[in-house]
């Protein structure tokens, strides 16, 4: 019980045919209707729900659907509209910001590129690739955010502590035909089950081969303290 497989690569393939098994249905769960919409929303989840996101873009893509608008919006007013979202002043800044980087290089079109995503303001890799899986179908890499953070260090894939070289150590070991769904299995365990704080080992999928299970273990292996 509680114990991992003997190599990164096995317990990657055990861990993610589980995961399909338990949650066959699982995809992004931002709503959106197009590149730009995509892109929005992707920029307000940052340290932000999903669910929170959506229900602030249901008005906010009616009052503005094109590249122009965003470019042209006032900053205040703009942080007013997003007005429940965390930290809206500094993202409706970088929204009109990127807004008018893609207006002004881009054509007003949402780039297809990772260095030209990442170039624009308050757009990192995890934004970027999430961007060019959903929105151009490009897979470059593994979308790491808290919940793949959280269950590839507990699973024991992983040591690294940081998003970018968690996504380094893992793309070698995931097959690459799995980077995008690993994202939305994680992500969808890491909420049911695999909670930041109160973990349910005892109804988990990946109990007898987690080495942070709190059944046979004394550490949460993805932070290092000890389970309360």
């Amino acid at each position: 019980m509680g114990t991992r497989l003997d190599s990164r690569e096995a317990q990657v393939d055990e861990v993610l045919d589980r995961l399909y098994e338990e949650y066959p249905d699982t995809t992004i769960s931002l709503n959106f209707s197009n590149r730009l919409e995509l892109l929005i929303a992707v920029m307000l989840s940052a340290q932000c729900t999903d669910e929170r996101v959506n229900k602030e873009t249901e008005h906010l893509f009616e009052k503005y659907e094109t590249v122009e608008d965003y470019a042209e919006a006032d900053v205040d007013e703009l942080s007013e509209d997003i007005g429940s979202i965390t930290y809206h002043n500094s993202k409706a800044d970088y929204i009109v910001s990127s807004a008018q980087t893609m207006r002004d290089e881009h054509g007003g079109e949402v780039p297809d590129t990772m260095d030209e995503l990442t170039d624009l303001k308050g757009v990192g890799r995890k934004t970027a690739n999430v961007v060019l899986q959903h929105g151009h179908d490009v897979v470059e890499g593994i979308v790491v955010d808290t919940h793949v953070q959280r269950l590839s260090r507990r699973l024991g894939i992983t040591e690294e502590e940081t998003p970018e070289k968690i996504e380094t150590d893992l793309m070698p070991v995931v097959p690459e035909e799995d980077w995008q769904q690993l994202t939305h299995l994680f992500i969808s365990h890491g909420r049911a089950t695999c909670t930041a704080r109160n973990p349910d080992c005892a109804d988990c999928v990946l109990e007898d081969v987690c080495p942070s299970s709190k059944l046979d273990h004394d550490v949460d292996l993805a932070s290092g303290e000890t389970w309360d």
